[in-house]
């Protein structure tokens, strides 16, 4: 009784704040519709904890029914509202919220058993052995995913470094890991999706079926529907890995090696490495962090001693060989060493270790444990990631890891390139107009202890020099997870691409409702859509 009156309460709610005119009792739902203080604040922030937005209502969705059922219920009233859906909530600038709208908490729904069908998830997610594929509800976590594979030996091919992520978010960015410059993005790696639109109607997408929602969604920052099942590429999982890691005080040869380990990409096997990535490492206090404890502290690495370059900077190539039970240890050994021998690292930098798979996998979950512990995960992250073409990594180096930052950088800055080929063109993602681009992520956090160069402000004014020098050097980055604040900032994100992006946001969700935080769109809830614009 008490959760029927909530709901009640939360419809009665959306009545009153944006004029629906319709019966609360006619609203069906089988999830959970919320106006509970917990759940208003949880979902009026996320991991950047930089801004905060406070929703009308938060849903716990049981179904693909029930979002659709909300999106509908948005489309077709008078007034309207906006609706966000949320995952694990790791968007870094409210991406994920919205204001005098609903968001959709995916992470944690879908809890309907039976035979899937479009508006009916499974409860778990389901492995196809033969086809080697798994369906997952949207606001799956890549962990849970991971762990409901590895039952059946598979695993998906690519991911991202931190796997409490959802499905949903992920391939509404792109998600990309070490594996990226091989197996391509996950977005590269889907093979079917069941997505609700703006218009409340639940499609099932594909390169086959309704071809054009498949890959506007993907990449597509939220903007054209919710992804409430999606259907990933499988492959036999490995069961250790070689995991290695060395360092470099040149830069051209740091990147002239990762650039020579990915074209190795349609190579056999044997031939080369199954993840490649890389970071900087200008903090002599970050070598041997909670990123870098892969070093053993009873042998702290010193940057003096390993002779850096120019502006004190480090670089360090991290790579891994994945292998299975029964594999040939010997023959491992060889793959591994001809493979190093064509590098150019520090020669007394390299450091080596083996362990399972699923703990390479989840290593970032660890740090984030001693972390919390430490109580220096619940703090703002100004991260800022770009995709920065091959031709101007060098004048990045230079202005940015050697010029603007400081030796405090309150966090790792991952670099690494990937193979434009993997990247299938026709989804929403704008990468760099090269072959070879870039990855740089500066994944710092801020802290106030007292250290000018950690605070939130010295870090985010960091971020717009950044940006700042790369528009006035003619260097022709573009963001990962971007964030604008305008339209025509998006126009100029987006270049060639956005009539394309314009054209299926007015097919697909043309009263503006979903992801208005990505301040992509203005919400247009003044017209009836039964009117004509």
């Amino acid at each position: 009784m008490a959760a029927k009156l909530l709901l009640l309460f939360a419809i009665c709610r959306l009545i009153i704040t944006v004029g629906l005119t319709l019966n609360p009792t006619d609203f069906a739902i089988d999830g959970q519709l919320t106006v509970d203080a917990h759940d208003i604040k949880s979902a009026s922030v996320d991991f950047g904890k930089m801004t905060r937005s406070e929703p009308l209502a938060v849903l716990h969705p049981s179904s693909a029914a029930d979002v659709a059922n909300l999106l509908k219920l948005a489309y077709e009233s008078v007034h309207g509202f906006a609706v966000s859906a949320r995952g694990h909530g790791h968007s870094i600038n409210g991406q994920s919220q919205t204001e005098n709208g609903v968001v959709v908490k995916m992470s944690g729904g879908g809890g309907g058993g039976g035979r899937r069908t479009r508006t009916t998830p499974p409860a778990v997610p389901l492995v196809s052995e033969k086809l080697l594929y798994v369906d997952v509800w949207g606001g799956e976590l890549w962990i849970d995913v991971l762990r409901s594979t590895l039952k059946y030996g598979l695993a998906p091919k690519s991911w991202t470094d931190y796997l409490y992520l959802s499905v949903g978010g992920t391939l509404s960015n792109a998600g990309i890991s070490g594996q990226a410059f091989n197996h391509g993005p996950q977005i590269s790696n889907v093979h079917e999706m069941d997505v609700v639109t703006g218009r409340g109607d639940v499609l099932t997408c594909s390169p086959d079926q309704n071809p054009e929602l498949f890959h506007a969604v993907l990449g597509g920052l939220g903007q054209f529907g919710i992804i409430t099942r999606a259907r990933i590429a499988l492959e036999p999982s490995p069961h250790m890995v070689r995991w290695i890691r060395v360092l470099y005080s040149n830069f051209s040869a740091f990147t002239h090696d990762q650039e020579y380990l990915i074209s190795l990409h349609d190579q056999p096997q044997s031939q080369k490495f199954d993840y490649i990535e890389g970071f900087v490492i200008v903090d002599e206090g970050l070598i041997n962090n909670w990123r870098s404890s892969f070093f053993s502290p009873n042998n702290p690495v010193k940057i003096a001693s390993l002779g850096a370059g120019a502006g004190n900077v480090l670089y360090c190539l991290e790579i891994t060989k994945n292998y299975y039970h029964g594999s040939n240890l010997e023959a491992i050994d060889q793959e591994v060493e001809a493979l190093l021998k064509k590098l150019n690292y520090i020669p007394a930098s390299m450091f080596t270790t083996d362990l399972p798979y699923v703990d390479f996998l989840d290593r970032v979950h660890t740090a984030e444990l001693k972390l919390r512990s430490k109580g220096l995960w619940e703090v703002p992250h100004p991260w800022l990631n770009l995709f920065v073409p091959k031709s101007r990594i060098g004048d990045f180096d230079k202005g940015v890891f050697k010029g603007i930052l400081g030796n405090k950088t309150s966090g790792p800055i991952l670099i690494y390139p990937m193979n434009k080929n993997k990247w299938d063109e026709r989804s929403s993602v704008v990468t760099p107009n090269e072959e070879v681009f870039y990855l740089v992520a500066l994944l710092r956090s801020a802290l106030e202890n007292g250290e000018e160069t950690l605070t939130l402000k010295h870090l985010s004014e960091e971020n717009r020099k950044i940006l700042k020098f790369c528009k006035e050097s003619k260097i022709e980055v573009k963001q990962y997870l971007p964030h604008y604040t305008t339209q025509q900032e998006w126009m100029d994100h987006y270049g060639d691409k956005w009539p394309q992006i314009y054209s299926q946001k007015m097919e697909f969700d043309p009263r503006y409702i979903l992801a208005t935080g990505q301040r992509i769109f203005e919400p247009s809830f003044s017209s009836d859509p039964r009117s004509p614009w």
